[in-house]
């Protein structure tokens, strides 16, 4: 590697690692620009749907917003502790997983970390159409077709044009939000939002759930993007900027949609931004919609690229993948395929079943998250044995029976407390339609598997992490 690159390049360049390890030779960038990265990546149109949840269910702004604070900062806890995984390991996210469900095993939150980029990317490129087509109605195949080609293209150049990218657009974004909120504020009837606000307890965690898996749907990437820093990098460090960034702009547009759904009476991701833009300096919510567009690209970009880091990362446990930048780009083009196909597919009344996907989302996400943070920081406390992650027949093994117990398990043990449109478990129709299923979730997942890991033979584990360490270096020398 040429020095400039052990610096860390000031342009972008093509991206050539995928799953495998970043030698920390290679290693590069700022701490602080996590908080951008993932301020911009949570500051799209999509966020601001999950505000619409609890006004949509009769809550009040004032206990909408309160639920969505609670969930926010409760979510952004576990994605902010996945992201010092990144720089420990020097790994994508998703295949760190190996460690706790083996390397056949891994399958199973893979499986279901793929339908979440899928899900996400097809509800934002269709959003994003929407915005486009305030101003330029028409067909919208060829705008999918667009929009994906451009998300493509950043993926493809990768982690450093990224990372330029949000940390570019987030100044946009603040700038112009901040002139809509307060349009919001000036124009619209607060107390049509504010007075006597109405309350249950179903609605208010029902808000607070969707808010909290939101955040936690980030976890499955989100070391992915701070992999590349020096692995020296204070712990202390990389949670704070992460969660200052994906928490700040999730509060901001999160509360922004609670308030607009309580004070319109047909809230509408596009058309209330354009009216209380509008109200306020006339173009302006319409000039809102169209720069929220790049937003939705960026974040569409950054879920290519991580489906593409999972489904490689999937097709390795059972047959062996050298990366490649071909890899890289094969993989990108797949998912991209997948995300057209479904959005052409798609009826316009999936945007009114957000909220069912991102419940459904936090379901099978919780137990993974909470099996991968107590091996991370209970059970192993950081010490991997790198190398063995790739290797068939190393002491992860194919099946990783703690993990897969627990997550099944924790699952199991969600059911009853689950409730969506099309299921009420017996537990959450006991507490009048209420969803504390997450907490139940990774109370039972993280327990069971901390058990479950008691005979594991730890120190001759970190023996051999130190060992493969030294052997890494050394190969990449």
């Amino acid at each position: 590697m040429d020095n400039a690159n052990k610096t860390g390049a000031a342009r972008p360049r093509i991206e050539v690692r995928s799953i495998d390890y970043v030698p920390r030779s290679e290693r590069h960038g700022k701490v602080w620009h996590q908080a951008p990265f993932w301020f911009t990546g949570n500051f799209v149109l999509t966020t601001m749907v999950t505000g619409f949840t609890g006004p949509a269910l009769g809550l009040g702004a004032l206990y909408s917003i309160l639920a969505i604070v609670l969930g926010v900062c409760f979510g952004t806890f576990f994605m902010a502790f996945h992201a010092n995984q990144g720089p420990r390991m020097g790994l994508p996210q998703m295949i760190q997983s190996r460690a706790q469900f083996g390397l056949k095993g891994a399958i199973v939150p893979f499986a279901a970390v793929v339908f979440v980029y899928i899900g996400f990317n097809v509800f934002n490129v269709i959003l994003a159409t929407d915005a486009i087509n305030t101003v330029l109605p028409g067909q919208r195949t060829p705008w999918y077709l667009g929009l994906i080609v451009i998300a493509v293209l950043l993926a493809v150049v990768g982690h450093d044009l990224l990372h330029t990218v949000q940390r570019w657009l987030t100044y946009v974004m603040i700038l112009v939000f901040g002139v809509l909120t307060v349009s919001a504020l000036l124009t619209l009837q607060a107390d049509a939002a504010l007075q006597a606000p109405q309350f249950s307890w179903g609605a208010f965690l029902v808000q607070l759930s969707a808010a909290a898996g939101y955040q936690i749907s980030y976890s499955v990437y989100v070391s992915d993007y701070s992999r590349y820093l020096p692995h020296d990098t204070p712990t202390a460090k990389v949670v704070f900027w992460t969660y200052l960034g994906a928490a700040g702009s999730a509060l901001w547009l999160m509360s922004l949609g609670a308030f607009l759904a309580s004070a319109l009476p047909a809230p509408d991701a596009i058309a209330s931004v354009r009216e209380v833009g509008n109200q306020f300096f006339p173009g302006l919510g319409t000039f809102t919609v169209l720069i929220s567009v790049p937003a939705l690209v960026g974040i569409m970009a950054v879920n290519c690229y991580g489906a593409m880091l999972t489904s490689i990362s999937a097709i390795d446990c059972f047959k062996k993948v050298k990366p490649s930048l071909k890899i890289r780009v094969a993989g990108i083009s797949v998912i991209a395929s997948i995300v057209f196909i479904v959005a052409l597919a798609i009826p316009e009344s999936y945007l009114g079943s957000f909220n069912t996907f991102v419940l459904l989302m936090l379901y099978f996400l919780v137990p993974w998250t909470a099996v991968n943070l107590v091996d991370f920081y209970c059970v192993r406390k950081g010490h991997y044995v790198i190398s063995e992650i790739f290797n068939p027949e190393g002491i992860y093994g194919a099946w990783g029976k703690p993990g897969l117990i627990a997550y099944g398990l924790g699952l199991l043990a969600m059911v009853p407390f689950m409730a969506l449109s099309f299921y009420t478990g017996p537990a959450a129709a006991a507490l009048g339609g209420a969803d504390i299923a997450f907490v139940i979730g990774l109370l039972v997942t993280g327990s069971v598997y901390a058990l479950l890991c008691r005979s594991l033979d730890l120190h001759s584990e970190q023996r051999l992490a130190a060992a493969s360490d030294r052997l890494l270096e050394e190969a990449h020398a």
